[in-house]
């Protein structure tokens, strides 16, 4: 009688490495105007592969890469096709994904899963989005029987009125709260970048604009420092006459790629690639799409249950900053301080920008920076809503952490310097 074969355990993944290119204002004038979003992503990638050259390239198993508007030079398949831009062998597969703003951390989780099952062993995951050239939604045809038979609310496919929607459903959530939010966000990003904290894990872009020439993108382009709640008192409520959401506390539009590497513990170990993170669950959950801003909060519940942990467990949040009101929701659910210094320590996307599908990558890419400095802390969390009513939410454990048990590299070291590639 023939043998069944034994299921292959579930086995441990690390985070290895993270990149992202310096995130541009989407506009006519923007830095990445007359740069392509595949180059973004190949810029993103190889950077990732110079910080290792004791991976071979041909072990790398998979290249997943996410963006909201699949058409032009963010389609073709990109896991693929940047893939092949960048140098990898012909022998590494790839592919695109969709979660609009998870797009990324739905790439990391994917290949995750695959490595937890015996699947790959190396993966790069990421995302890219240039919203300045595909605004969110663009060439989209929403079939009418969302509207004709009230499938979901007018609002849901208006991320700003949506937000809108989180102030109307929670009277705690005051416009004062959201400017004061906004405002901490600018005040903590510019402290994170004075110290230099941001810049490790940027790689600058070289950039060509027909009508001044060669440049370099070496920094982040949307923040806006020193911005007061006085200075934001007056600005208008575009979402709504009388609203309460600003360009203050949202996310302001923006090009950028983000990119990880993500390996076996096992083979982590074997080829001497850095453990930044040990992913230790992720979950996902839907929401009602008028208010898609809180999606991250049964995630997370939904993800706590898995791990058997309390949001007390969690020492450091990586919260997308879509909108203030977001993360607000979120803070008010787990009765968490709008100040608490776990949250976003180095500011969010209303500073630093939201280029849709690459900003789950850059939530990791920062708590791995924040775990390194934290031996203290043993989980953190990477969440995010996702339009159209969803939220994302992953578990991560800090191998610097003393009860921590997995493979430790022999020396935690900062990252070689960028080059331009």
């Amino acid at each position: 009688m023939p043998s069944t074969p034994a299921h292959p355990a579930v086995r441990p993944v690390v985070f290895v490495e993270g990149v992202r290119t310096p995130f541009g204002r989407a506009r006519p004038d923007g830095i990445y105007a007359h740069t392509r979003a595949d180059d973004l992503a190949v810029k993103a990638l190889r950077e990732v592969l110079r910080r290792h050259p004791e991976l071979p390239p041909e072990r790398i198993d998979e290249v997943a890469f996410a963006a909201t508007t699949q058409t032009g030079d963010q389609g073709l398949t990109l896991g693929r096709t940047v893939g092949v831009l960048a140098g990898l062998p012909a022998s590494v597969p790839g592919y695109a994904i969709d979660r609009m703003c998870a797009g990324g951390m739905t790439a990391v989780t994917t290949t995750a899963a695959g490595i937890g099952v015996g699947a790959q062993d190396v993966v790069l995951a990421g995302g890219v989005e240039h919203m300045g050239r595909h605004p969110m939604g663009a060439g989209a045809d929403p079939n009418p029987r969302f509207a004709a038979e009230r499938l979901v609310s007018a609002d849901a496919l208006d991320m700003g009125k949506t937000a809108e929607n989180l102030h109307d459903r929670f009277p705690a959530l005051t416009r004062k709260r959201a400017d004061a939010f906004g405002v901490a966000s600018q005040a903590k990003y510019a402290a994170a970048l004075a110290a230099g904290k941001i810049d490790p894990d940027l790689v600058p872009v070289a950039l060509r604009d027909p009508d001044r020439g060669w440049g370099l993108a070496t920094a982040d382009e949307p923040p806006r420092p020193g911005t007061t709640l006085e200075s934001i008192r007056g600005l208008a409520t575009p979402f709504r006459p009388g609203g309460r959401v600003t360009a203050a506390t949202s996310a302001p539009l923006t090009d950028g790629a983000a990119v990880c590497l993500l390996a076996a513990e096992e083979t982590a170990a074997e080829l001497g690639l850095g453990a930044r993170m040990r992913m230790h669950a992720f979950a996902y959950a839907g929401v009602a799409p008028e208010v898609m801003g809180l999606g991250p909060v049964p995630a997370t519940r939904r993800v706590l249950a898995r791990a058997g942990l309390t949001i007390d467990d969690i020492g450091l949040f990586e919260l997308n900053e879509a909108f203030a009101v977001q993360v607000l929701a979120f803070l008010d659910a787990f009765s968490i301080a709008d100040d608490d210094p776990r949250v976003n320590p180095y500011g969010g996307a209303i500073a630093v920008g939201h280029p849709l599908a690459s900003s789950g990558v850059r939530l990791m890419t920062q708590l791995a920076r924040q775990f390194a400095e934290r031996p203290d802390v043993r989980y953190g969390l990477t969440a995010m809503c996702v339009g159209l009513g969803q939220g994302g939410s992953i578990l991560w454990e800090n191998p610097h952490h003393r009860e921590y048990d997995g493979y430790r590299p022999a020396a935690t070291t900062t990252s070689p310097k960028n080059e331009v590639l």
